[in-house]
């Protein structure tokens, strides 16, 4: 850098001195949590406090930041921009600062984790618990989606989320458990029917979509001839229905297995090869917290665990 261009940062810097950068902790919780409320609470301010810090910030950044929409709040697209960068930096102050690593006995974090519905069901309730048992002050929010955008990581302050192996990526990603696709039907199908024959014979329920959903495309590349008998807009309702009312269905094996625990369900394998199904976790690019990222990753892990 020539001397212009250091004394131009350095003037940047001196700048901030007018600043009250103790803004920056409460403006990022604000943002992540779209709430002065549960913002105020995840900081340990009052909510007339945060309410004053973020007219502040308002006022210093000549933006609304968060603005009322209909019955709740949505962010400007200034705000959605500043929470990865704010993240960054105050995980930087915090390392400089040489703060104790994260302490799950202690932390109240927001803990958030995107998946699908799917993948909620399956590992829902285990992380709950976990999260419960190990980090009794955190909270845990599970954000559902279907196919991440850069958002999902920027504009909700996802930490990790948990994504098919057949949906690509731009950030590195780590497998957390392997599954398949098998053929589910009510547990009153005839015992002696072959996975085969119940694809053939019972009346298919599948996800209405414009194109039939993987591996139903492997079905007609090899000519089986099946019926639709119900469409339905909910991936999660199909194998409940399927046990509820008949039929039968292709489904995730970790999906199915908990299903089963709520209804009758058979469950056969597919009876062509397939690749698989894996899950896959990919961490927030912008997550710098390693003590957080390796307990976290081993929670994963543990709620994975068949």
């Amino acid at each position: 850098m020539d001397d212009e261009g250091a004394s131009t940062a350095a003037s940047r810097l001196d700048r901030l001195a007018s600043v009250n950068l103790n803004l920056l902790v409460p403006l990022l919780a604000v943002l992540e949590e779209r709430s002065v409320t549960r913002g105020a609470e995840r900081v340990g301010l009052s909510q007339s406090a945060m309410s004053h810090a973020l007219g502040r910030m308002r006022r210093l950044l000549g933006d609304d930041l968060l603005v009322r929409q209909g019955n709740g709040v949505t962010l400007t697209p200034r705000a959605m921009e500043l929470i990865a960068p704010l993240r960054a930096t105050l995980q930087q102050a915090a390392d400089v600062i040489n703060f104790p690593g994260f302490d799950p006995a202690t932390d109240r974090r927001v803990i958030t984790i995107a998946m699908t519905t799917s993948t909620a069901f399956v590992l829902g309730a285990r992380l709950g618990r976990l999260v419960a048992e190990r980090a009794p002050n955190a909270t845990l929010r599970l954000r559902t989606i279907t196919v991440p955008t850069e958002s999902t990581f920027t504009e909700h302050g996802v930490d990790v989320v948990l994504l098919s192996e057949g949906i690509a990526s731009p950030y590195p990603r780590e497998r957390l458990y392997d599954d398949r696709c098998v053929v589910v039907a009510s547990a009153d199908t005839p015992p002696e029917a072959s996975a085969l024959e119940l694809l053939t014979t019972q009346p298919h329920v599948v996800v209405d979509t414009e194109r039939r959903v993987f591996p139903y495309s492997v079905l007609d590349e090899r000519g089986v001839t099946y019926r639709v008998g119900q469409l339905i807009s909910d991936f999660l309702l199909v194998p409940y229905l399927v046990g509820r009312a008949g039929g039968v269905a292709l489904l995730r094996f970790r999906v199915a297995s908990e299903m089963r625990t709520l209804v009758g369900l058979r469950i056969e394998e597919f009876p062509f090869p397939l690749p698989g199904l894996g899950i896959d976790m990919v961490w927030n690019p912008h997550l710098g917290d390693h003590h957080f990222i390796a307990w976290l990753r081993q929670l994963l892990f543990d709620a994975a665990r068949p």
